[in-house]
């Protein structure tokens, strides 16, 4: 099943934490979800793990190659991952960064649009790690004006 969650920046990954503020949780074709839960995780072994896309806009520090190689393994280490290596290409002076960091677990890629304040992230895990716990590591290394996110389970035979 796939999910949506539209989110404002001031909103945090609990749902305590986000009382104030709506959110739309949607399924693929537009429906209202069943499931009062933003995350939906891999728990057993009815797949083998969890895609979450990130898009986000209004972000901030998209340029800075060696911050957004720490915010990444922040990443990792927030999703209880284990990081095998990390590269980046940066695309010119001031242009975007793409990082792609290759866990045991899976992957975390990142793509940055710095002129447009847009990044893109896919964070794949599989096994015990928790990709919804990336969210909000990106929250605050960012700072967006708004987070869009899916969450897909792979290999999943339903």
């Amino acid at each position: 099943m796939n999910s949506a969650l539209t989110s404002s920046p001031s909103e945090a990954i609990s749902e305590k934490e986000i009382s104030h503020t709506e959110s739309t949780v949607s399924t693929a074709n537009g429906e209202k979800a069943k499931n009062s839960s933003f995350f939906e995780e891999a728990q057993d072994n009815s797949s083998i793990g969890t895609h979450l896309i990130i898009d986000m806009w209004g972000a901030h520090k998209l340029r800075d190659s060696k911050y957004i190689e720490q915010t990444i393994k922040n990443c990792v280490n927030a999703a209880g991952a284990t990081l095998l290596h990390y590269h980046t290409h940066k695309f010119n002076l001031n242009g975007g960064i793409s990082g792609l960091a290759i866990l045991a677990e899976s992957h975390i890629s990142i793509h940055t649009w710095p002129e447009m304040n847009y990044a893109a992230f896919d964070i794949f895990t599989c096994g015990s790690a928790k990709p919804s716990n990336v969210i909000a590591v990106l929250e605050e290394a960012f700072e967006p004006d708004k987070i869009n996110f899916i969450t897909h389970l792979r290999g999943s035979r339903d």
